[in-house]
């Protein structure tokens, strides 16, 4: 499957069909995360139901601390 994310085009297995699935198929952790998939801010409690489709464009955001 071929997706946008970050403005990169990737291709992922068909098996990372939700949000949650390429989450882990990218290596990443949920808990400092914001997604937004084709223009939608999800809540994190939506990522394991949210399907991803051919073509969709994902922006992941990270958290990172400072001061």
């Amino acid at each position: 499957m071929k997706l946008h994310v970050n403005g990169d085009a990737i291709e992922v297995p068909d098996e990372s069909a939700t949000v949650s699935e390429l989450l882990e198929h990218l290596g990443l952790s949920a808990a400092l995360l914001v997604v937004e998939t084709n223009g939608r801010i999800l809540q994190a409690e939506d990522h394991t139901d949210t399907p991803i489709m051919d073509g969709d464009r994902i922006e992941i955001v990270h958290f990172v601390g400072g001061g």
